[in-house]
């Protein structure tokens, strides 16, 4: 029975006492802001990593398409240069909802 008081009493005491440490504004690099800028890093990170592993792989299948046949040249140059300014522009336009949401 004291045990379970003094739990119920720690309990209490923690209650009483918690949203006075929570209730300091925030200094430094704590806070909401914070929050975004580095959740928002992290998602144009990963965004950046997709897009240099699809600009990869769209590189590899058009040197692969080019040893099968060399003749079809201007238009797998064509195709890769095309999907290429399509796989930089998703990483490009991750960067401004970044910026535009900093």
């Amino acid at each position: 029975m004291k045990k379970l008081s003094t739990l119920l009493l720690g309990a209490i005491g923690f209650c009483v006492f918690a949203p006075a440490a929570f209730a300091q504004t925030p200094g430094g690099a704590s806070g909401p802001t914070s929050l975004i800028v580095i959740t928002s890093g992290i998602a144009y990170a990963i965004a950046v990593f997709g897009c240099a592993l699809a600009q990869g792989k769209a590189t590899v299948a058009a040197c692969e398409g080019l040893a099968r046949n060399p003749g079809s040249a201007a238009a797998i140059r064509l195709a890769l240069i095309l999907g290429l300014v399509f796989i930089e522009s998703l990483s490009l336009y991750m960067f401004a909802v970044l910026y535009l949401k900093l």
